[in-house]
């Protein structure tokens, strides 16, 4: 079930545009930190094109469809991909990406980022905390809330 407050205000919920393309932004960065997690099963460009798409749409430069298609290009590639890291890294680029089709999915970006740090035996810890930080303050609160309502895995989330 989607979680209401993501729904954008032209849709008739209480996101405002501005706030979208910032989640949108967020979720680019949380999946760029793991793209190299990705990259090492070297030559498909899909996941960090979608990376790119993310933030050419958080800029005003892109249309929404033009994001979804690279979110599903991404999560073509998750299926392709054999290594859990590398599969996690792709779903995190698919969700940037669709972040601009539906604001929640900054959501899975980042869920999919700690995902690839522990399959590669990285601080999901450490990495949730910067994910944290990077949000600006006024989002904070409803993304732990969000991220805490929808995967609640102490080991994979840790936000307090």
């Amino acid at each position: 079930m989607r979680d209401g407050r993501f729904v954008a205000a032209h849709r008739g919920g209480p996101l405002q545009p501005d706030h979208h393309r910032l989640l949108a932004a967020w979720a680019a960065d949380c999946a760029e930190r793991v793209l190299p997690l990705f990259d090492k099963n070297g030559g498909d460009e899909r996941p960090g094109q979608a990376i790119a798409t993310a933030r050419l749409w958080a800029a005003g430069k892109i249309k929404v469809g033009a994001a979804q298609q690279a979110a599903i290009a991404a999560h073509a590639a998750a299926r392709e991909a054999s290594h859990p890291a590398a599969i996690a890294a792709a779903r995190a680029a698919g969700h940037a990406a669709a972040t601009a089709h539906a604001a929640d999915h900054s959501l899975g970006a980042a869920h999919y980022a700690l995902k690839a740090f522990a399959a590669n035996g990285g601080s999901t810890e450490a990495e949730s905390s910067w994910q944290i930080l990077r949000l600006p303050a006024d989002l904070r609160g409803l993304v732990t809330s969000a991220l805490d309502a929808r995967f609640a895995k102490p080991e994979l989330l840790q936000h307090r």
